[in-house]
């Protein structure tokens, strides 16, 4: 990596963290909560300026944040002080508080993907084939590598996505496929071989292949505003299902533990994005974001998520989780973020030695 690219890698992550804080900022500021101590970063700081009740920080670790509030703890709060305490306002307003940091992450995402679909439109991979598997019933019946595929059974085609949903909507049915090759239109009946797959999440599917891989030939699909808002909601939404099944499937232990990242990971992959282009880093800081906003929604003590559920059992209750219960739980909540960060740091350092 060079010095440019991890340069970018740590504004990257400080605009992800800065937007997570600042949702707890002025959502804490909207409901009358005094905000101590704003800080972009961990440990020693750099950077301090006070404005209003208000100390902004800029420190010298960006691997995280914080917003420290009156009142976190109804221990510390003076008589005057608990008209603008956090633990003195009432429950929805304390959630809206905790909700908002891991909210503006999925919403910065979402304005991003937004923001690439109304200027630049929408990356789709042509129907062009990168390459075709020998034996394969494309390979059988004479497809070759550059073949562009224009119809199939009568339906034109343009996008790989709307090829290979015809395929598998199949059922390994014949069908008849017409390509462009070096402008020649060619037929061909092809029958899909049903063929077993693994998928990310380590499930095995049957499925109707032909047996072509996609070339890294790109359209960009142009849209209007409200199209480019509404795909960007669903390409959001597909990020968040992909990202909460591989929770799943981590816990589940069928994606093994090894396949978690770390800083050095995200490091690694921001400079590939950033060789890439513009528009590539742009997607893979939406889907960052996502990631960020998620974990922090696990209901794992000390994580924004932890608190929610905190407040979840007040609502059922009727009254606070004790401070004594609530400071075990953050205690196995800090136990357990520790052993995850020795476990994705190990994994990043065994990604190096095994590279070199």
């Amino acid at each position: 990596m060079t010095a440019g690219e991890i340069i970018t890698f740590f504004i990257v992550l400080s605009i992800l963290i800065l937007v997570h804080e600042l949702g707890h900022l002025l959502v804490a500021k909207v409901f009358g909560v005094g905000v101590q101590v704003f800080s972009l970063g961990f440990g020693p700081s750099f950077f301090k300026k006070r404005m209003g009740q208000t100390t902004y920080k800029l420190c010298l670790v960006p691997l995280g944040g914080y917003v420290k509030m009156v009142g976190e703890s109804e221990t510390e709060v003076t008589e005057g002080d608990k008209k603008r305490s956090f633990a003195h306002k009432r429950l929805y307003e304390r959630a809206a508080i905790v909700g908002a940091g891991p909210l503006s992450n999925l919403f910065f995402a979402l304005m991003v993907f937004f923001l690439i679909f109304s200027f630049w439109g929408m990356p789709q991979l042509t129907t062009h084939i990168g390459d075709v598997k020998k034996g394969s019933p494309a390979d059988k019946v004479g497809m070759l590598k550059g073949d562009r595929i224009v119809a199939i059974d009568g339906q034109e085609v343009s996008k790989w996505e709307e090829m290979s949903s015809i395929i598998r909507e199949s059922k390994g049915g014949s069908l008849l496929i017409r390509v462009d090759r070096n402008g020649q239109m060619i037929a061909f009946t092809v029958k899909p071989e049903i063929t077993t797959v693994t998928n990310i999440f380590g499930e095995t599917l049957n499925v109707p292949l032909i047996g072509v891989v996609a070339s890294n030939k790109l359209l960009r699909e142009r849209m209007g505003p409200l199209r480019a808002l509404y795909r960007s909601a669903e390409h959001s939404w597909n990020i968040t299902k992909i990202l909460v099944f591989s929770i799943i499937k981590l816990i589940q232990r069928a994606i093994p533990a090894k396949t978690l990242g770390g800083p050095v990971l995200i490091a690694q992959i921001t400079s590939q994005q950033i060789r890439e282009g513009f528009i590539p880093l742009l997607f893979f800081i939406g889907t960052l974001s996502i990631n960020l906003g998620l974990i922090n929604l696990l209901p794992i003590p000390i994580l924004d998520g932890g608190h929610l559920f905190f407040f979840l059992i007040e609502m059922i209750l009727g009254r606070p989780v004790s401070m004594k219960k609530r400071e075990i739980a953050q205690q196995i909540g800090l136990f357990m973020i520790i052993l995850l960060m020795a476990l994705v740091f190990y994994n990043d350092i065994s990604r190096l030695l095994l590279n070199q």
